[in-house]
């Protein structure tokens, strides 16, 4: 039996070896960047209301974006305002958000109060 030339034999283990460092690649650019937006849309289903932040980041992952809104008092320490996480993907399909709402019993204490899909 012949083995293949040298040359054949070192562009097919490149080959290989460029394989794996691009799968490795998308699958830590995929663990970064939280969750699919396919996973996103069947556990958005999952959301309630009175989950914690710490629920939903394990539901969704980390957001893009983070808001805190003021009820427009600065003076009122009982209630810290509004947070909000915003998820966006984008793919194939026409771009999605995910804006998800916290309302907080004291300022350490936030609750998912809403959430909506801005962009579908």
């Amino acid at each position: 039996m012949r083995s293949l030339p040298t040359p054949i034999l070192i562009v097919a283990l490149a080959l290989v070896v460029v394989s794996d460092v691009s799968s490795v690649l998308a699958q830590s650019s995929r663990s970064a960047a939280g969750v699919t937006f396919a996973q996103a849309e069947r556990n958005s289903i999952e959301l309630k209301q009175g989950m914690s932040v710490e629920e939903v980041e394990r539901l969704l992952g980390k957001p893009r974006r983070t808001t805190l809104k003021n009820n427009g008092s600065s003076t009122n320490a009982s209630s810290p305002g509004v947070l909000q996480w915003t998820y966006s993907w984008t793919g194939a399909s026409s771009p999605a958000t995910l804006q998800v709402e916290f309302a907080a019993k004291s300022p350490e204490s936030w609750y998912v109060n809403s959430w909506e899909w801005m962009k579908y």
